[in-house]
């Protein structure tokens, strides 16, 4: 899955009553507080745009209607290259696909990109 897929995927998840809904309570609050990163750090990567502000904010309420935009507006924004953004959609659909995170669906492979890491506690320096 590319990770602008991804990312977007994660947010509808989040988004979606139903599915926190039917997860057991104890990861209830994990999930929300895993959308709630998601959503800000998505909310940074879109700052100062205004068609990818209105996009992510309408995007909840109607998913199929705003995905065109919204993922025109992550890929300009260069979301694809953001390793946080990435791992934060990644881990939110552990949470709430756990059978699809075992069997890999939620992998994601960078190519052609410059500045990207994955992982935790790396630190970078980028001359381009």
């Amino acid at each position: 899955m590319d990770p602008i897929t991804l990312i977007v995927t994660a947010l509808a998840a989040g988004a979606s009553a139903g599915a926190i809904d039917a997860l057991k309570d104890d990861v209830k609050d994990a999930v929300k507080a895993a959308y709630a990163k998601l959503r800000g750090l998505a909310r940074k990567r879109v700052a100062g745009r205004p068609d990818g502000e209105l996009a992510l904010e309408r995007y909840e309420t109607a998913p199929q209607k705003w995905e065109p935009v919204l993922t025109g507006e992550l890929t300009e924004a260069g979301a694809a290259g953001d390793a946080g953004l990435v791992a934060a959609a990644r881990a939110l659909m552990e949470l709430v696909d756990q059978a699809g995170a075992r069997v890999g669906k939620y992998n994601v492979t960078i190519k052609d990109s410059q500045g990207v890491q994955v992982g935790d506690g790396n630190i970078q320096v980028n001359k381009f």
